[in-house]
């Protein structure tokens, strides 16, 4: 399998749809809130004196960290626009572009 966005996306919602997550509908304001949940823990990760770049793992050897944390932030979203038919890499690419157009710091003063 490829390692490109629409392969990763098609990945992370596969994987999801087999461990039952896409059994009934979705709830958006839910399917956020799990997003952020991971930055959260990011965030604790950080409180803890982690280094952005460590990782360590439990026992049953699953990764943890600001990286896996980060790591989990981007797979609920791929796994969202997977299910949404969202093709994410055409807006990152898009939204990219428009953000190379607009002025340093967007007119702010801080």
């Amino acid at each position: 399998m490829d390692n490109n966005i629409p392969s990763l996306v098609q990945r992370a919602y596969e994987n999801s749809k087999k461990h039952g997550f896409w059994e009934g509908e979705k709830n958006f304001g839910e399917v956020i809130s799990l997003m952020h949940c991971e930055l959260s823990e990011a965030y604790e990760e950080y409180r803890s004196k982690k280094d952005f770049n460590e990782t360590y793992y439990e026992e049953n050897g699953k990764p943890c960290g600001i990286p896996s944390e980060l790591a989990d932030v981007v797979i609920r979203i791929f796994d969202f626009c997977g299910g949404m038919n969202i093709d994410l890499e055409k807006i990152i690419l898009e939204k990219m572009a428009y953000n190379e157009t607009r002025p340093y710091k967007h007119n702010r003063l801080n």
